[in-house]
């Protein structure tokens, strides 16, 4: 096995990539709005296949941002669902399963909630339609046929969203929550193309808070990567 050699990027890139993490409380201040064109400017340059680029985008702040919280938890409250892509418990394996309890023991436990209190986890899923305090959030949609391939284009998008808000010292939150609601946010949106994948909230984090200092483990490299020849 022939020695590691770094390039002039790979410590820019182990530094972002993995200083990038997800952020459940947020403080206040708004991000300059030349900050978030940069932002969102930069991951526009994400791959897609044949460059077809199936992404639309919305991002919501001050007053829009505060009418679609509430009606998000109104529709949370009433049980209006509506999600565009199909999801199910039953999609994960046994190992999945095993990460995502690991993961909700960290994240309840940060919270102070016991892991048999039900009703204190639904309030907090009910309070993270507001984004967890974000100022901002943004709407990934897939347009087109709305289908796996093109979804998956738009997963590409997010994560080099995700790592341009980071290198501009924003932080955010995949919230899948979020695209459980799409009829709601096509509503108060105005939006009528595509199929909403995921929101994500964004903004500055509240450094004091202890569930932002949760951290999660990653799957050994051998666990989900084989090399062949």
């Amino acid at each position: 096995m022939s020695p590691l050699v770094p390039t002039e990027l790979s410590g820019c890139a182990e530094k972002l990539i993995r200083g990038r993490h997800a952020t459940r409380a947020f403080r206040p201040e708004a991000v300059p709005e030349d900050t978030m064109r940069a932002i969102f400017s930069l991951a526009g340059a994400a791959p897609s296949n044949s460059n077809a680029q199936p992404w639309r985008v919305e991002v919501v702040s001050g007053a829009p941002r505060e009418r679609l919280a509430g009606a998000l938890q109104a529709a949370h409250a009433e049980q209006r669902l509506s999600a565009d892509l199909p999801y199910a418990e039953t999609m994960y394996a046994q190992e999945h399963q095993a990460r995502r309890r690991a993961f909700g023991a960290q994240l309840y436990g940060a919270l102070g909630i016991g892991a048999d209190d039900h009703e204190a986890r639904a309030a907090y899923d009910a309070e993270s339609l507001r984004f967890y305090g974000a100022p901002h959030a943004a709407f990934l949609f897939v347009t087109g046929d709305g289908g796996p391939r093109l979804a998956a284009d738009v997963g590409a998008y997010m994560q080099t969203l995700l790592l341009a808000m980071t290198a501009y010292g924003v932080a955010s939150c995949p919230q899948g929550l979020l695209s459980f609601y799409a009829d709601t946010v096509r509503a108060e949106l105005g939006v009528s193309e595509g199929k909403l994948l995921v929101g994500i909230s964004f903004g500055y984090a509240d450094a004091s808070a202890p569930v932002n200092h949760v951290t999660t483990e990653r799957a050994a490299l051998e666990a989900v990567t084989a090399f062949h020849g």
